[in-house]
């Protein structure tokens, strides 16, 4: 999708809003020069809105920001399972959605979002705290408890606060490619991919002290793409047995190790197709993927596309 848009986004405040909820949102799709972006916070009416932890929010916008929206966050709130929000705000984002508008709930906004009924029959997910709840008032949903954020396409819904960005990224990440992903990412000093398939939540009766450990691997991968890399190796790596590093690493990232670093290779020839102008065959190699021909397979196999037509993308209207 050309960036050249201004794209124009609504952060829907309720009563009880979580202050994190609201603020993730707000900064990954503050407008500046890199982000074409165009960010409104409005609520029920214009006026306070009572938030939790302590804090309230002076928002400028009513419901009629919901119409000028392309894309709607619905930030968490406390008590989501006790009633839903008012039947105006519901209303407000079905008619959003008629018109073609994206809703993306962080958190317990799946709550909101699920009263409209347009979760129904569909994959959704919220803070691992509150799914059996969203579950059992919701029951048309199919709520997944293990994974950090659903995209259902036109509706979108992740877990606890911080998986809010990981929601940010992705979306960030299809409205304006990889690159604009990572700088993003860069600037938040964020993850720049968590799968959303990575379990929110792994509950383990002795603390493993290799989280730190993995991240620094992974971060050794990134550095090394256009190298050969074996299973053995980046167990070396991060000084554990093949066998341990394996499931501890589809614990934390939702894949295999190898799974995991031919994503890596694909987000970065899709970077490379973005940014560059470098040959197909000339980014096989930067990635490690070895020829045109074994790039095109993994790209369409992960992505369904072309790496010609990907970058044919980013080109159109420039």
């Amino acid at each position: 999708m050309p960036a050249s848009r201004l794209r124009r986004v609504a952060v829907l405040v309720l009563e009880g809003a979580k202050p994190l909820d609201v603020g993730i949102p707000a900064q990954v799709f503050t407008t500046r020069a890199s982000m074409p972006y165009e960010v409104r916070l409005c609520g029920a009416a214009p006026g306070l809105v009572s938030g939790g932890d302590g804090l309230s929010y002076h928002v400028a916008h009513g419901l009629e920001a919901l119409v000028w929206a392309d894309l709607v966050f619905i930030p968490g709130y406390r008590f989501p399972d006790r009633e839903d929000p008012p039947s105006a705000v519901v209303e407000g984002l079905v008619a959003a959605h008629g018109r073609g508008t994206r809703l993306a709930a962080i958190s317990t906004g799946a709550f909101a979002l699920a009263a409209t009924g347009l979760l129904d029959g569909r994959r959704a997910t919220t803070h691992w705290h509150y799914t059996r709840a969203l579950a059992a008032r919701h029951p048309h949903l199919r709520v997944d408890e293990n994974v950090l954020f659903v995209d259902e396409g036109s509706v979108l819904t992740s877990a606890g606060a911080a998986s809010g960005i990981d929601l940010c990224l992705h979306i960030l990440r299809g409205d304006l490619g990889v690159a604009a992903s990572n700088h993003a990412a860069r600037r938040l000093v964020a993850a720049p991919y968590r799968s959303g398939g990575q379990a929110q939540y792994v509950p383990r009766s002795v603390p493993e002290p290799l989280g730190e450990r993995f991240a620094a691997t992974r971060e050794w991968v990134l550095h090394r793409l256009d190298e050969p890399l074996t299973l053995d190796l980046l167990a070396r790596q991060a000084a554990v047995s093949p066998r341990t590093f394996s499931r501890r690493f589809v614990e934390e990232t939702g894949y295999t190790p190898m799974q995991w670093v031919m994503r890596a290779r694909i987000d970065m020839a899709r970077e490379l197709l973005e940014r560059s102008e470098r040959s197909v065959e000339q980014i096989a190699t930067d990635v490690g993927l070895g020829t045109g021909a074994n790039l095109r397979l993994h790209f369409q196999r992960i992505l369904g596309t072309t790496p010609s037509e990907y970058r044919r993308t980013f080109t159109r209207g420039e």
